[in-house]
């Protein structure tokens, strides 16, 4: 499969959501809701759950970009693309998160952050760049999972993490290809060339020291078994790291792409 279509396929309404992956492989999970200014919405959704394999148990707090399964939940979740109000919400349960030494788990699936005129107006560059500061200094565990389309600040606002991982289907880039042929050759219908270009498969990612580690996956579905293995490895690495240590190395490992 040729990039380009990697891409359609990550787009597919056919993948497994972030919803289907919290309500199966969590035990125990409950929905927080709001951001404590001005609302709540489906397009950011993440709470408390509990994850267990029989032998540990983890309490953690999840945060997923829901894109949604039909075309009625996909308008009540706006496509996957958050607003201002949804990164506040996420911020909140981080913050959440680090009170109470819970590791936070996220799940990305977005063709980035709303574009719209009110999401500007209500400061939606500020809320992506709060994100990513609050992300970055965080003194629990984090883990990141790329689960279909990542796309720009607005898939990256829940992905400055420990661990980052991609499923084998997902992409991740700074844009879209269609917006890269645009921008580079002013011609939309090279977004062929501009998704080889941009080397945005999970393969690509991982060769590039980008991402952590793949998920399997097998007809458009992530094989969660293979998921919940990949945090609980994470978990135990890190279940000795102090605070300064989780922060450093997250720092590190951010500092390390492109060397």
């Amino acid at each position: 499969m040729d990039a380009y279509k990697k891409v359609i396929n990550a787009r597919s309404s056919e993948r497994t959501r972030a919803k289907e992956i919290i309500e199966k492989i969590f035990d125990e999970y409950i929905y927080l809701k709001g951001d404590r200014a001005y609302g709540d919405s489906e397009a950011i959704i993440g709470g408390i759950g509990s994850l267990s394999n029989g032998i540990k148990n983890h309490r953690v707090t999840f945060i997923g970009i829901q894109k949604g399964a039909d075309a009625e939940e996909s308008l009540r979740t706006n496509f996957g693309m958050p607003n201002p109000h949804d990164y506040r919400k996420a911020i909140r349960l981080m913050k959440q998160a680090e009170k109470f030494k819970r590791p936070v788990i996220t799940f990305v699936d977005t063709p980035g952050a709303f574009p719209g005129v009110e999401a500007e107006q209500r400061g939606q560059h500020q809320l992506i760049s709060d994100s990513l500061i609050t992300m970055a200094g965080l003194k629990v565990p984090t883990i990141a999972f790329i689960i279909g389309e990542g796309g720009s600040g607005g898939a990256l606002a829940l992905a400055l993490a420990n661990k980052v991982y991609m499923a084998s289907g997902a992409v991740y880039s700074i844009l879209s290809p269609e917006g890269f042929a645009t921008i580079l050759y002013k011609d939309v219908n090279k977004k062929y060339d501009a998704a080889e270009l941009m080397r945005l498969t999970a393969d690509n990612l991982y060769e590039d020291g980008i991402i952590d580690g793949i998920v399997k996956e097998n007809d458009n579905k992530i094989d969660l078994s293979d998921l919940k293995r990949i945090i609980f490895e994470s978990l135990d690495e890190y279940r000795i790291y102090s605070p300064t240590k989780i922060i450093s190395d997250r720092y590190k490992r951010f500092r390390r792409i492109g060397v």
